[in-house]
């Protein structure tokens, strides 16, 4: 017994002085490499900064400045990884961190596929010059001013200010409208008149109210169509042009041209009528 425990323990002797010289052997590599390794994360940091700024310069997009800047931090750190590993003389250690690296890669694509599929809308959005920050769309049932796109999500600004956080999948995958993407856009407005006016006053009068308050530019026409013979009025479609980029920025023009027309009419005295129902008691 006592010489099967001398024998166990003077293995251990043996193999604990074995991993001591053998650290003492690689000190000088170990300290190298983990100053290489500081070396690089400081540079990554750096880096990341720097190609941030420089891109300001050629990049009007933040989420793809962000990518790149992102990009380029983690392949120096991949660099630095593998530098470090290779001062250690770790070779087989970093082929078997690949080969692992691979296998899990896989597993996680795989789990995270809703994820991924974010991820590369946002590149995609962020690529195609579709969607910017700044404009105002509506898209899955909300609509606000977009203030910021990353590679998961969009994020929404309401008219009431609250922020609406959309994935980037469900934007590509349903349609949406982009109120940036021109600067002139139609508004329409119904109204109606009593039955009595006179209908060639009416729209000479209604288009030069809308006129006066948003000229026309070249090859813009102002609309006026009547449409309906309604319960109690005439009434009529009127469609101009005005200039406008966000949803808000277009009801307010519809509520300055509505408050122009009625007091037009007030002063030409046309009348825009009450409805009027009818009700016939038969005893």
């Amino acid at each position: 017994m006592e010489e099967q425990l001398e024998s166990s323990w003077s293995k251990l002797i043996d193999k604990l002085s074995g991993w001591v010289d053998s650290l003492i052997i690689n000190l000088p590599n170990l300290l190298i490499a983990l100053l290489i390794f500081i070396l690089v994360q400081w540079l990554s940091r750096n880096l990341q900064a720097w190609t941030n700024k420089y891109l300001k310069k050629i990049i009007r997009k933040p989420s793809i400045r962000s990518l790149v800047a992102n990009a380029v931090s983690i392949l120096t750190i991949i660099l630095g990884l593998i530098l470090a590993l290779s001062i250690l003389n770790l070779e087989g250690t970093l082929k078997s961190l690949l080969a692992g690296a691979g296998i899990a890669g896989l597993a996680i694509s795989l789990a995270l596929q809703g994820t991924l599929a974010n991820t590369f809308s946002g590149l995609f959005i962020a690529i195609k010059d579709e969607l910017n920050i700044g404009d105002w769309i509506e898209t899955n049932g909300f609509s606000g001013k977009v203030v910021d796109i990353d590679l998961r999500n969009t994020k929404l600004k309401e008219s009431d200010n609250n922020i609406v956080v959309v994935p980037n999948k469900l934007i590509l995958d349903n349609p949406f409208k982009n109120y940036g993407l021109t600067n002139r856009i139609r508004t329409t407005i119904t109204c109606g008149v009593e039955y009595e006016s006179d209908l060639s006053m009416v729209e000479k009068i209604a288009i030069e109210a809308i006129k006066e308050l948003y000229p026309p530019n070249k090859g813009e026409q102002i609309e006026f169509y009547y449409t309906n013979f309604g319960g109690s009025s005439i009434d009529f479609l009127l469609r101009f042009w005005v200039e406008a980029k966000e949803n808000i920025t277009a009801l307010e023009v519809k509520s300055k041209a509505i408050i122009k027309i009625k007091e037009t009419f007030d002063k030409n005295d046309i009348n825009i009528p009450f409805p009027i129902r009818t009700i016939i008691n038969k005893k």
